[in-house]
């Protein structure tokens, strides 16, 4: 579903140039549903932004299904984002009309595609636990509810890619939970591939893989260890723990052998610009450089 190769972002002005990704290599299965983490300012924002077709790379390769982001139209772009993907912003201002009930706000996409399916629509409601409140608006309904009308707005197209930036920001706990299990579910019933950004790593931990980010790079991923750790109904218990008890991390090599080793480490070994590197024969043993002799 997605496929990035050496994805470059540079944002400049008059006297400044910013470089948000720096070659990132990034590929994303259809059907999958996965999370992006890192740092503020890592450049995972940024990759979102790109995938949403919301912002246009400086160079490498990103293609999302059929499109090429980096030679698409501007016609064509209108076309990606109103019939492939779908978004969620943290912030609900961004997905809703507060004028509107639940159930016109998810009608409105499709309105303005010239596809209006009244009956999805109110399944969509439905899907997230809405049906009795698909007629209310939206000063009636709260943070938690409203955010589920996001994610039924999202889906109005049916987009095959569904792109969540930080979903769960602005809710409790409870209602976190609330909306991983719907994400789960629309990806387990419908095949629509999911990709959240997200710093929050015990939710980061209810997925089955998760790509960190960092310095506009994919540095580490984490892979579940036990992929029947779901529950009989979708859901991975509470109980599971944050990412590192979860998953296995692994360093991104990429196709020429860089790779990014996490800072602690390097840190722990007093490395800075220079390591010795030995091969046992099973082994790549890095430690400090070892110091010449004349």
């Amino acid at each position: 579903m997605i496929y990035c190769e050496g994805l470059v972002k540079i944002f400049k002005t008059d006297d400044l140039e910013v470089v948000a990704l720096q070659g990132l290599n990034l590929t994303v299965d259809e059907g999958e549903m996965m999370a992006i983490i890192g740092n503020s300012g890592s450049g995972k924002s940024t990759l979102l932004n790109i995938l949403g077709g919301l912002d246009r790379p400086s160079a490498g390769q990103v293609k999302v299904g059929k499109w090429d982001l980096l030679k698409i139209t501007e016609e064509q772009l209108v076309e990606y984002k109103r019939d492939t993907v779908g978004f969620i912003w943290q912030n609900n201002a961004r997905n809703l009309l507060p004028y509107l009930t639940a159930l016109e706000n998810v009608e409105m996409p499709m309105m303005l595609s010239g596809n209006l399916d009244r009956s999805y629509a109110k399944q969509l409601l439905e899907w997230v636990g809405l049906k009795e409140r698909m007629h209310n608006k939206l000063h009636q309904l709260s943070g938690g509810e409203q955010q589920r009308v996001a994610i039924a707005i999202s889906l109005a197209n049916r987009p095959k890619l569904l792109l969540a930036d930080e979903p769960t920001g602005s809710v409790d706990s409870r209602t976190s939970d609330i909306i991983m299990d719907i994400f789960r579910r629309l990806n387990r019933e419908l095949g629509v591939t999911i990709v959240i950004v997200t710093h929050d790593l015990s939710l980061a931990g209810k997925v089955d893989r998760v790509v960190a980010i960092r310095d506009g790079l994919t540095s580490t991923e984490f892979i579940k260890r036990n992929p029947n750790l779901d529950s009989a109904d979708g859901r991975i218990p509470s109980s599971a723990g944050g990412l590192h008890e979860v998953h296995e991390a692994y360093v991104v090599v990429d196709k020429v052998g860089r790779l990014q080793i996490p800072k602690e480490y390097l840190a722990a070994l007093k490395i800075k610009d220079k390591a010795s590197l030995e091969f046992d024969g099973e082994r790549i043993i890095i430690s400090q450089p070892k110091s010449l002799e004349g």
